[in-house]
């Protein structure tokens, strides 16, 4: 059976339309290249970490790092290379580039490499003294070291093979137990040491199904032994806890493949104290094919590109980023202009990477691709031509300022809030639901500050239909659900594993789970009059418990300090610390949000998943955005300003020589399929058709809806969030097969091309067809056809006598094209 003429001149038409799309990620000319190289030149600088030193007793120590900074910040670990001395060799020495202590008094070590110098101090105490083996201090770090207590192993929530230890070391005091009394004189042997099950386990002298763990005679087959010879004593009174880890280098550039640097890791402790625990953390990478680390601490480079080098000890990580590049890297920085601070900061970070960002879009592009994301619209015929035609210097900047003072912008961030909140008609009756909605669109459309909005949600009370925002705890009214929300949404955390663990690859503990959690912990419910309504208060009574030994836990904010609570609503004091700048993750999550809407993935990404083992791409950037937010007061619309005017939102898809493989940097613009409720309401646009949902007139966009609930079948298929949960990933962008089909044999594009009749209307006015084409590819593309569509549509309307029917398949072809389907 033959196939239908137009369906064949459709389907060759669409195959046609494609090709503009292919154009936008075309690879450029090669740059002009020079050679950067740090062999045979001597560095600009030297680095020596840590900065001071302090041993506390006969047993510290406390191992060197130097690094050679050259040009073009190429970075090498010249530790073995550079000369150690000390100002008075009585009181410390050096083996290697180790620090032992000798006699107490402070000192300085001077440290040589090239024609440079550094000097740094050192203060030594107790040096006769040597303190009693520790079972929190010294035993637990050795488990953690050796991966005994993963999940993967005896931190299993039953264990393995009989024997079971707290996962990451959460519960030492459970974990000494079990080791020394749950099934007494078969695990340790306190009269023979070297012989009992612990230690011959984990050296592999007897079959352990998770190997050797640890090398006999090594440091950490020595605690263990020692601890035993000791009696296995428990620790008496409190241990100092570990206030602070820090890893050095910060940071490291490394050139060629099998270039090596090491690593340096110090834990700080609630009595001042320090200690030198490279070789207790536990090291890991974030990119193996950049760059791998080995348990010692040294990093070695493999594939050009990025890695974050992480190190666990107790309950911290904390990491280093260390780029690598290629031996032969040629590569010269092209002076590229700035509009602003983020391309300042954003050019530093290509200078490292060496990689030229890509020239500056069209600005039939930049119309296109700010309109959507700015309103969610296209730009109309008249706003076309208007824009192109203006010879204006600052045409762009006057084109955002007046994009973002519209409606639209409004309603595309109520809907983006929305989601985060989860408003829909679930737990809370649709007529609230309405009410919490139009609640968020009055604060947003009056620019009321973010951090003021937020304060006004976490700190409500009332009633749900008399103050709308009470509604927050009445979609959701699990307490320590309640507390994940809030860290996620307005935190950018994701801190459920906590509940039952500490945080494998971050710095959060069981404890500060159930603190954090405690703050929500009072919240009253009762029934109003009304029974579509709810009144939310402040009970003044209620505690979270610990599970692990069921102690009420005293509120206490993530990352900062515990509050004086006496007399007040909890959820307030909460609210008032997580909106200031004492909170520094509140404005680093909120710019982190909205830089992703603009360019297709957040600085850190995901924006809700913020963890020490998912570091920002460019760390300073982040900082100088939450820095300006916090400045500008939270005025949203002056920083989405910025982000907009900023020469990188503008750039072109094209990809040149040098930044082909980046896809996380920003050095080029994405291609970035439009949302559902975006694409729905732009295909009403361009065909002048109108939806209706439940709740709205007739006309209303889908960006309008309040309640997620409200669906259908074209917003399901395209991924509409259903705002079941707070989780970045509702929202479903990746385009599938469903999506193809449906556009290609659904009704909405056929329907709505027939429902509108733009076609036959303009055919109706006399117009020609070349004027409607210009028209359709207008409204559909931002752009006019080019000269070889132009040619390709009179061969193809020669062939034809039906010109309604030949316009209209154009129609169709343009709007399941790949151009108009994705924002460039």
């Amino acid at each position: 059976m033959n196939a239908h003429p137009a369906i064949l001149r459709s389907t060759r038409l669409l195959h046609i339309l494609l090709k503009p799309l292919t154009v936008l990620i075309c690879m450029t000319a090669p740059v002009s290249q020079v050679v950067i190289s740090a062999e045979e030149t001597a560095p600009e600088s030297i680095r020596v970490y840590p900065a001071s030193v302090n041993l506390t007793n006969a047993r510290d120590r406390q191992s060197l790092l130097v690094q050679a900074v050259y040009a073009e910040g190429v970075t090498q670990d010249v530790t073995d290379l550079a000369e150690f001395t000390l100002s008075d060799p009585t009181l410390a020495r050096f083996d290697k580039n180790v620090l032992h202590g000798q006699a107490d008094g402070t000192t300085t070590a001077q440290i040589r490499f090239s024609t440079l110098e550094a000097t740094i101090s050192v203060k030594i105490a107790n040096a006769s003294s040597e303190p009693p083996v520790s079972f929190k201090l010294d035993v637990m770090p050795v488990f953690m070291k050796a991966g005994c207590n993963t999940g993967s192993c005896h931190g299993a929530a039953r264990g393995k093979d009989g024997f079971r230890l707290s996962l990451f070391g959460f519960d030492p005091d459970g974990d000494y137990y079990r080791l020394t009394r749950e099934i007494s004189g078969r695990r340790i042997n306190l009269a023979l040491p070297e012989e009992c099950l612990m230690v011959n386990k984990a050296t592999g002298k007897v079959p352990h199904t998770g190997g050797r763990r640890i090398k006999e005679n090594s440091e950490h087959y020595a605690t263990f032994v020692r601890w035993l010879r000791a009696g296995a004593p428990k620790d008496e009174g409190q241990v100092p806890a570990v206030t602070r880890v820090d890893i050095f280098p910060p940071n490291a550039v490394l050139q060629g493949t099998g270039a090596q640097h090491r690593i340096t890791v110090q834990a700080t402790y609630a009595d001042g104290s320090d200690r030198d625990v490279t070789s207790l953390a536990f090291f890991m990478s974030n990119n193996d094919n950049s760059a791998t680390i080995s348990q010692t601490g040294m990093v070695t480079a493999a594939k050009r590109g990025e890695a974050f080098i992480m190190a666990r000890f107790e309950t911290f990580t904390v990491g280093s980023q260390f780029i690598v590049l290629p031996a032969d890297d040629e590569f010269t920085w092209q002076d590229t202009s700035e509009y602003n601070y983020i391309d300042t900061l954003l050019h530093d970070k290509f200078r490292k990477l060496r990689i030229q960002p890509s020239d500056v879009c069209s600005d039939e592009e930049f119309l296109r691709r700010a309109t959507l994301d700015i309103t969610g619209t296209l730009p109309t015929r008249q706003e076309y031509h208007e824009f192109i035609g203006s010879s204006a210097e600052h045409r762009r900047d006057n084109l955002i300022d007046q994009l973002v003072d519209r409606k639209e912008f409004v309603e595309m961030w109520v809907m983006k809030w929305a989601e985060l909140l989860q408003i829909r008609s679930a737990n809370i009756s649709y007529k609230s639901t309405l009410l919490y909605y139009n609640w968020l669109q009055e604060r947003i459309s009056n620019n009321v500050p973010i951090d003021q909005m937020v304060r006004e949600l976490l700190g409500s009370n009332g009633g749900t239909f008399a103050n709308a925002a009470t509604n927050y705890y009445q979609s959701e009214t699990n307490t320590l659900k309640v507390a994940e929300n809030v860290a996620q949404v307005f935190m950018g955390m994701r801190i459920q594993c906590t509940q039952c663990h500490n945080h494998p690859f971050d710095r959060w503990t069981m404890n500060d789970y159930y603190s954090f959690a405690a703050f929500f912990s009072q919240i009253g419910r009762k029934n109003a009059e009304d029974p579509r309504e709810k009144i939310v208060f402040n009970s003044g009574s209620g505690e979270v418990s610990h599970p692990v030994d069921g102690r009420n836990m005293q509120p206490k904010f993530l990352g900062g300090g515990t509050p004086e609570l006496k007399g007040q609503d909890r959820r307030a004091v909460l609210a008032k610390w997580l909106a200031s700048p004492e909170n520094p993750y509140f404005a680093r999550n909120l710019a982190n949000i909205v830089w992703a809407h603009f360019f297709g993935r957040g600085i850190i990404h995901e924006v809700d998943d913020v963890r020490v083992s998912n570091p920002p791409v460019n760390a300073e950037l982040l900082d100088e955005l939450a820095q300006r937010m916090t400045e500008y007061n939270y005025d949203f619309k002056r920083f989405v300003r910025d982000i907009c005017k900023s020469r990188s939102y503008q750039l072109s898809t094209q990809i040149n020589s040098t930044n082909a493989s980046d896809v996380r940097n920003f050095s080029h613009a994405t291609l970035r399929r439009l949302r559902s409720e975006v694409l729905l309401d732009v295909i009403s646009q361009v065909t002048d058709t109108k939806n209706k949902f439940r709740g709205l007139p007739l006309g209303a966009r889908a960006v309008q809806i309040a309640d997620g609930n409200t669906n259908t079948y074209f917003l399901t298929t395209f991924g509409r969030a259903t705002r079941q949960t707070v989780c970045s990933c509702e929202v479903k962008m990746e385009p599938n097969l469903s999506q193809a089909l449906h556009l290609l044999n659904g009704d909405t594009v056929n329907s709505k091309i027939e429902e509108g009749n733009l076609v036959k209307r303009r055919l109706e006015e006399g117009q020609s067809v070349d004027d409607i084409l210009d028209e359709l590819y207008v409204r559909c593309l931002t752009r006019r056809p080019n000269e070889k569509e132009t040619m390709l549509f009179k061969e193809m309307l020669a062939q034809t006598e039906d010109e309604k029917l030949f316009l209209e398949d154009t129609f169709w072809a343009l709007l399941n094209s790949r151009e108009f389907l994705f924002n460039h």
